[in-house]
């Protein structure tokens, strides 16, 4: 096996090797959800920067490099009884792209977003050349300006990122509230108790559930949502559930949420077809590519005469707007279920300085998710509930992800997304412009 400094050796030798022009990652997995035209850009293999270096159950730090998925990752960690601080929900998701993209889950209600617990990065620039970037060298300001920047400032090959101690089994409880405003009130309270996970779901109006969890050390008995029962129904069944830690912070991929059901992967007969190993979100992320290559539901919904758009977003609201938000969303989109999950961030003193993800430090935030295709007889412009969002979001003084569509003009964008610091990010660390822009690949998708 290559060990990390011979592996950079020789991409580092590839890329300087490499004409002149735009160059990107080439991957075997994405987690991205918007379609890329074609750029032409120069190919960048660094698979092979996927292994854990070192576990530090100690000092609770990770070393791993930048492609590591989180599955790889989790099974190191809890070896050494521990796991990262955030595990975002996909088996598939790599550390680098979680960073460089925007990570989040059950314990970032105590933990903060993924980036909010790196320490160091190794980043790969658009030139070659290799630097160490930390919250208080050199390269500070490239430090907190990866998170958001979709590679488009450097790829990352190495970071640390803390980790937290764990117990065998996670015992959750489901609470249903009715009322929106009480909802988020009671999460709100749970974010002040001890406990160590908290998400939810709303399934209808007058219908949410939060799921608080916490490690214990023994379980009168463990579910099993890997194979035929569906981790999001049994929300809905039980007011309680113990899960091993492991199966806890995979009781989502499965089914990737609910979007299995696109699929008719909830169909039992279809489940014990497709086996257990291909019950998760790498399986159906294969699917929903080949359909985009093929274009089998564009063919069949143009013989229909309907017409579709696709809302895949995750948004972040300020929990005092959430629900006026969680209100427009019910009238204007009606996609349901919606996952829930709350973000704050941890006393660390670095907070407040993330410029592409600019989330006020003092402020509780509500992740809402949601995930699948609005259809109908009229065909309206190109990305018309999305862009329903994205003014509301604004409005609410919130901020959206960008692994999928968007459909802002560029100055809104800008606006949004701290363009005058991006810029002289890129000045610095991509003068010759060897990365796309954050805009051309969020918006323009190239």
């Amino acid at each position: 096996m290559e060990s990390y400094e011979e592996k950079q050796e020789r991409l580092t030798a590839k890329l300087r090797q490499n004409q002149p022009g735009p160059v990107r990652l080439e991957k075997s997995t994405s987690n991205l959800f918007r379609h890329r035209g074609g750029s032409g850009a120069q190919k960048l293999d660094v698979t092979n920067f996927n292994n854990v270096i070192r576990v530090d159950s100690v000092n609770q730090i990770v070393e791993t490099e930048g492609m590591t998925t989180y599955a790889t990752l989790v099974d190191a960690t809890l070896r050494e009884g521990c796991m990262p601080a955030i595990v975002p929900q996909l088996k598939s998701i790599t550390i680098g792209g979680a960073v460089s993209g925007v990570g989040i889950e059950s314990s970032s209600f105590q933990h903060g977003l993924v980036h909010e617990t790196v320490t160091e990065m190794d980043v790969l620039l658009g030139d070659g050349e290799i630097i160490n970037c930390t919250a208080s060298n050199e390269h500070k300001n490239l430090f907190f300006g990866l998170p958001n920047s979709y590679g488009t400032l450097g790829y990352i090959l190495k970071l640390k990122a803390r980790t937290i101690p764990v117990k065998p089994y996670v015992h959750i409880r489901h609470i249903r509230v009715t009322d929106s405003e009480k909802f988020f009130s009671e999460i709100d309270h749970w974010c002040s108790e001890r406990v160590d996970f908290i998400d939810g779901a709303v399934f209808e109006k007058g219908e949410h559930y939060l799921t608080v969890g916490k490690f214990v050390d023994v379980a009168p008995y463990v579910s099993d949502y890997t194979y035929l029962n569906i981790f999001y129904r049994s929300i809905q069944e039980k007011n309680e559930d113990y899960l091993t830690v492991k199966d806890y912070l995979w009781r989502w991929d499965t089914d990737w949420f609910w979007c299995s059901r696109n699929l008719c992967a909830e169909n039992p007969i279809v489940r014990r077809i497709l086996g257990r190993k291909r019950l998760n979100s790498i399986t159906y992320q294969k699917v929903m590519r080949w359909n985009t290559r093929v274009g089998m539901t564009r063919i069949i919904n143009k013989y229909l005469g309907v017409h579709t758009e696709s809302v895949i977003q995750d948004v972040d609201i300020p929990i005092q707007n959430a629900p006026r938000f969680l209100d427009f969303f019910h009238r204007e989109i009606g996609m349901r279920p919606i996952w829930i999950c709350p973000v704050s961030h941890p006393n660390t003193g670095l907070q407040n300085n993330y410029p592409l993800f600019p989330l006020n430090p003092a402020t509780r935030y509500i992740n809402f998710g949601f995930w699948g295709v609005i259809r109908g007889q009229e065909k309206l412009s190109e990305g018309y509930y999305n862009r329903k969002i994205e003014k509301m979001v604004a409005e609410l003084h919130g901020i959206k992800s960008l692994y999928s569509s968007s459909y802002y003009p560029e100055e809104e964008f800008w606006g949004l997304y701290n363009g005058n610091k991006y810029q002289s990010l890129k000045q610095r660390y991509d003068p010759d412009a060897r990365l796309h822009n954050l805009y051309q690949k969020s918006v323009l998708r190239q």
